[in-house]
């Protein structure tokens, strides 16, 4: 008795391959349209935010009443913002003030002959901060100088378009405390030459990339370094060094 064995049909078998080959690419077709799509989208998103904070930042005005304060904070990264901060303390705003976030290497007698402001004024009222070494550090280092002080209403001086991110790290190492605005402006975000700028540009956007991973990690709730010298070496946190 022989036993007869099947043999497939090449032409089913070819045809089956087709048509395997046709779904796959029909799915690779449907999968690369939804991700330009989604690419489409997510860059709206960006650029509608990064806008809405550009417009964010030329709406930001100087405090007014500043008679209530208790004290200044200067975030470093440029001496307009110290000398704007010094200007307002030899006017009488506040009792002190913290140049947070400067440079070990930098002295306090170098800081007063690079600003020109008066002897009499850092010996009695500039208390500068050594610690910090990003915003975060200078929150946590600000924390730290107003426990000491026992203020509740704080004058903050820095750049506009780094105001919004300070602010939020400031409030939420100091919730109890209030913190009013004072921002050293270097353009006018009003008008539209800031985007014909790459360097405007590109600290703009690094900033509010910044401001929205921010944002993104006190939401959801994600623990970050310090941010300050002595804990980055592994040892304990100094006071702002009185000068």
């Amino acid at each position: 008795m022989s036993v007869d064995t099947a043999h497939p049909d090449p032409a089913t078998s070819g045809a089956a391959k087709t048509d395997a080959i046709h779904r796959l690419r029909r799915v690779g077709h449907h999968g690369l349209r939804l991700l330009t799509i989604a690419s489409i989208i997510g860059i709206a998103l960006i650029a509608m935010g990064f806008f809405k904070f550009t417009d964010t930042i030329a709406e930001l005005r100087a405090t007014e009443t500043t008679d209530d304060v208790d004290g200044i904070v200067a975030l470093t990264g440029g001496y307009q913002r110290i000398d704007q901060a010094l200007a307002l303390l030899e006017k009488g705003v506040g009792e002190r003030l913290l140049i947070s976030g400067v440079n070990p290497s930098t002295s306090g007698a170098a800081l007063r002959r690079a600003t020109g402001t008066k002897l009499a004024t850092f010996a009695c009222c500039v208390d500068i901060g050594y610690e910090a070494l990003d915003t975060i550090g200078n929150a946590n280092e600000t924390a730290s100088w107003i426990r000491q002080r026992g203020y509740s209403r704080v004058l903050v001086v820095t750049n506009n378009y780094h105001m919004p991110r300070s602010l939020l790290e400031l409030s939420q190492a100091s919730p109890d405390v209030t913190f009013l605005a004072y921002p050293v402006t270097h353009a006018d975000l009003k008008t539209e030459t800031w985007l014909a700028d790459p360097v405007a540009l590109r600290t703009l956007f690094v900033e509010y990339t910044k401001y929205s991973l921010a944002r993104l990690r006190y939401w959801s709730g994600t623990k970050t370094a310090s941010g300050l010298r002595a804990d980055a070496g592994g040892k304990s946190p100094m006071t702002a060094i009185v000068h």
